[in-house]
């Protein structure tokens, strides 16, 4: 239903992605929810569920990206929060990655919130990453 309704929206090229385990979670936060999985696993259990539905892609850690390439083509879109340029606090955020690393590992857009928005100098944030990633 939401592929049909996006299909006939007047932006038919949105892309539907599921989140599959929050990058702010560690094993022992995610035990909490579901025993006997680890952050791996569970994303590769939601990923397959995910790509049978049909959707275009997942939010997930960057740290899963190179196993999920395995099986995924890059048309399967991995959307990748907890991403710090080198040397940047994680804050929260448990499963990080820099943004080189990030890229290397097959993901398909980084997301990068606090090391931007709480910088003195956004822009000089995003150069140096945009550089990094080059």
């Amino acid at each position: 239903a939401a592929k049909e309704a996006i299909a006939s929206s007047s932006h038919p090229q949105t892309k539907l992605i599921a989140v599959t385990v929050l990058t702010s979670m560690d094993q022992a936060q995610l035990s909490d929810v579901i025993d006997n999985v680890t952050p791996q696993q569970q994303v590769l259990r939601l990923c397959k569920l995910t790509q049978q539905a049909g959707l275009d892609g997942i939010v997930c850690s960057a740290q899963e990206a190179q196993v999920l390439r395995q099986t995924y083509t890059d048309a399967f879109l991995l959307v990748t929060p907890g991403i710090r340029p080198k040397g940047a606090d994680a804050g929260d955020q448990k499963r990080v990655m820099t943004p080189d690393e990030a890229i290397d590992s097959g993901v398909s857009y980084l997301v990068m919130g606090r090391p931007i928005t709480k910088s003195d100098d956004p822009v000089a944030v995003l150069t140096s990453v945009n550089h990094s990633i080059a």
